[in-house]
């Protein structure tokens, strides 16, 4: 067989829009992307600014357009809004989808409704998603969602640190597929939060949860190079009708409430994963900011995190999903987050996880970052620069530690 690229084996699983009544009845939805919820938030100084605390429409029309990798394919697709931060009702006059092209060009958009009408309003707290569109879509297609605000939404419900560009434009430029009038810029994700596909039902999904490190803070922006995507790209090119979302949170923590980045992974986990559609399995990779000499005074022991652990694996297994634990990987570079204390609480949660028998599955990703000779530090070749984070060759190796065959 003649050797292909990744994109070629996915297009070779696209599925067309031609189905018969058969193969529609043996279709389910399953996601194929998304994101987790956060409050808004100032930007930072080394990533950048972001619209969340201003939000959009405050003075006339504008429109928000967001391009996203999808992981694998289907006949139609639906779109998740969310206002779970929100503080008063959302309400989106339009919204479309389209195959997203080079920057913020686009192809054909198909208007998104929402109960048969072509906006909602969202009330503070909630997510809706959009009625069905039928748009094929292939393994790692990008898609372009746009967004119409003519009234002001107030601080918007994002995802800080999306590694990835947005656009916003001035006035109704909902159908415009040539992108020019989109000369505003953000690194973050505004109200989006899920893409769903129909799709076969063997296909399904897993779940990344975690903090920055499933995040992917630290990779390049733009290029899909956190490890979710690694781990996608993998999966469509096995063949696999398994897609990924990217369930982490730069900074979030599994025990405790963070003001900027959202509840505590805990109370966040029923949405984050168990609510998406057609979710086999989590992979759960948290703790971090737990332990971390930064969390003082919610400085977590081992034993409160392995049993924060403890309880999403029971929480998943209530719902019949597969459970895969994931050593926590070195920190000594981080010179805010280590301390020997610290250490010491990262070295016991570890060997739990890899000894006490309580995940389905386990997968040593510590093992695949630290430096031999001070494995209480990252690799040079894998370290981003602040001695926690992971570069982009760092996020391929730990996605390629990964066995397919356990989810």
């Amino acid at each position: 067989m003649r050797n292909l690229t990744i994109p070629a084996l996915a297009a070779a699983l696209v599925l067309t829009m031609a189905v018969t009544p058969a193969e529609a009845a043996d279709r389910r939805w399953a996601a194929t992307w998304g994101n987790a919820a956060q409050p808004a938030t100032p930007g930072t100084p080394w990533y950048g600014t972001n619209w969340s605390q201003e939000g959009f429409a405050r003075q006339t029309p504008e429109t928000l357009r967001q391009v996203v990798r999808v992981s694998t394919g289907g006949t139609s697709v639906r779109v998740k809004l969310s206002n779970a931060y929100g503080t008063a009702p959302l309400t989106v006059d339009g919204a479309a989808v389209a195959g997203a092209l080079q920057g913020a060009a686009t192809g054909r958009p198909r208007t998104l409704t929402f109960s048969g009408r072509p906006g909602i309003v969202i009330p503070p707290g909630r997510e809706r998603l959009s009625d069905p569109v039928p748009l094929p879509v292939r393994p790692l297609d990008k898609l372009a969602v746009t967004l119409r605000f003519t009234r002001p939404t107030g601080p918007a419900t994002f995802h800080h640190f999306a590694q990835a560009t947005s656009y916003r434009a001035t006035g109704d430029h909902l159908a415009d597929t040539a992108g020019d009038a989109f000369a505003d810029t953000s690194n973050s994700w505004y109200y989006l939060t899920g893409i769903d596909v129909a799709a076969p039902r063997r296909a399904g999904t897993v779940v990344t949860f975690g903090d920055s490190l499933t995040d992917g803070v630290g990779s390049t922006v733009g290029a899909d190079h956190r490890y979710p995507d690694h781990l996608a790209e993998r999966l469509a090119g096995s063949g696999s009708p398994l897609g990924v979302v990217n369930a982490g949170i730069g900074g979030n923590r599994l025990l405790t409430d963070s003001p900027e980045y959202g509840r505590n992974g805990l109370a966040r986990f029923q949405r984050d994963v168990l609510d998406r559609p057609g979710v086999r399995t989590v992979i759960v990779m948290q703790g971090i900011n737990d332990l971390a000499e930064w969390n003082k005074p919610h400085q977590a022991s081992a034993g409160q995190i392995i049993d924060g652990h403890e309880r999403l694996i029971q929480a998943a297994r209530a719902r019949g999903i597969e459970v895969v634990g994931v050593t926590l990987m070195p920190m000594k570079g981080a010179a805010l987050a280590y301390s020997p204390a610290a250490e010491a609480v990262r070295d016991e949660v570890n060997r739990w996880i890899r000894t006490g028998g309580a995940y389905d599955h386990v997968i040593d990703f510590d093992a695949v970052v630290r430096q031999p000779g001070d494995p209480d530090s990252l690799r040079p070749q894998y370290d981003s620069g602040d001695g926690i984070h992971l570069n982009d060759a760092g996020y391929r190796a730990i996605a390629q530690a990964v066995d397919l065959a356990i989810l």
